[in-house]
């Protein structure tokens, strides 16, 4: 299993004083571990679904500077650039960065989803997102039929939106 200590600290240091953008990495990579530990991924995915879920939103500084926007869209664009640099910089292995950036650069698309690392990526950034977002009971309801498939992702979005 990868160790996240160090690449927690690189973008804490990345993200500066930007609480919001680091506590949301930090929730996000803490559902994503949740959601992967109860899926019962093997080691090898689990480590791509944590390194994935503490970068998935990289690319936000970038899409800032470039196009003043945070959408999706421009943060899958910038983002894999800047994961590479960082997890280079880490020591990370190539394939292991190739993997991560795909990740990155797809966190927004719901289409295609292909693996579990994916499809767990992208449900713990939507059990965030729906609370940083303010998102309504019908928002929550449609996100729950259109986005979750795991059990555990499931779960979790019934109990922390649904009281159930």
């Amino acid at each position: 299993m990868i160790n996240t200590g160090k690449l927690i600290e690189a973008m804490t240091e990345y993200f500066g004083t930007d609480l919001k953008r680091i506590n949301h990495f930090l929730k996000v990579f803490a559902l994503a571990k949740t959601i992967g530990e109860g899926e019962n991924l093997d080691e090898n995915s689990q480590s791509l679904l944590e390194v994935s879920a503490i970068v998935h939103d990289i690319g936000i500084k970038q899409s800032e500077l470039k196009y003043n926007s945070s959408a999706g869209k421009y943060q899958e664009l910038e983002g894999p650039a800047q994961a590479e640099k960082l997890l280079s910089g880490l020591g990370y292995d190539s394939d292991f960065i190739e993997k991560v950036c795909y990740l990155v650069g797809h966190h927004h698309t719901y289409s295609h989803i292909d693996s579990m690392p994916y499809r767990i990526l992208v449900e713990a950034d939507f059990l965030v997102n729906l609370f940083e977002d303010g998102a309504s009971l019908n928002a929550v309801k449609a996100a729950k039929e259109k986005i979750f498939r795991t059990p555990t992702g499931i779960k979790l979005l019934k109990k922390m939106y649904l009281g159930e």
